[in-house]
C-alpha cells in the first residue's frame, strides 16, 4: 500500500480509489467520467479506479442519470439554457439520445426562464433600437438558449445578433 505524508508530516497509509471516490461523492453528484479523471489524478492506476467505480455503480452510490438530474436543476436554477445543458452533459459522457430525454422530462419552462433572464439583466424595459435587441439576443445565446426561444423572447433576428464582435 502506498503512503502518503499527512500535515503534521506523518506517513499515513494512501486511500484506496473506493474510499476517495466515496469521500467525493458525499460533497456532491459525479458523473462515471468525472470520478475517473478525479482518480487518475490523483494517482490511481486505471484498473483500481475501474474496479472502484464499477463497485459504487453497483451500489448506487453512483448514477450518470442521478447526476445529470441534479446538473440539469442546478443549471436551470443558474439561468442556462437547454442547449448549454446539453453541451455540458456530453462532456460528461452521456449519450444524445439521454441527455434529450433528460431535458425533455425536466420541469422547466425554457421560454419562462429565458424571459426571466432578460429581466434580471436588463430590467423590464423594452429594447427600442435593433442593436440593443441584438446585443439582448447575442446575451442569451451565449447562455444556452435556443435562436427560436431567444427570437421569441426578444423580438430580434438571430443572425444579426450572432455578430461575433458583440
Amino acid at each position: 500500500m502506498k503512503r502518503q505524508r499527512d500535515r503534521s508530516g506523518e506517513d499515513k497509509p494512501k486511500a484506496s480509489a473506493y474510499d476517495k471516490a466515496l469521500r467525493l461523492l458525499a460533497r456532491r453528484e459525479h458523473s462515471r467520467r468525472e470520478l475517473g479523471q478525479k482518480l487518475r489524478q490523483g494517482g490511481y492506476e486505471d484498473g483500481e479506479a475501474g474496479d472502484a467505480l464499477d463497485r459504487l455503480g453497483q451500489q448506487h452510490y453512483q448514477d450518470d442519470e442521478r447526476f445529470a438530474e441534479a446538473l440539469i436543476r442546478n443549471r436551470a436554477a443558474q439561468g442556462y439554457g437547454p442547449l448549454r445543458l446539453q453541451a455540458e452533459l456530453k462532456s460528461h459522457g452521456l449519450s444524445g439520445a439521454r441527455i434529450r430525454a433528460l431535458l425533455d422530462a425536466a420541469e422547466v419552462d425554457w421560454g419562462a426562464l429565458a424571459a426571466s433572464q432578460l429581466r434580471r439583466r436588463y430590467g423590464s424595459g423594452g429594447a427600442a433600437d435593433p442593436a440593443e435587441r441584438a446585443r439582448r439576443a447575442q446575451f442569451l445565446l451565449r447562455r444556452g438558449f435556443p435562436a427560436a426561444t431567444v427570437r421569441g423572447v426578444t423580438r430580434a433576428d438571430v443572425d444579426d445578433a450572432a455578430d461575433p464582435d458583440d
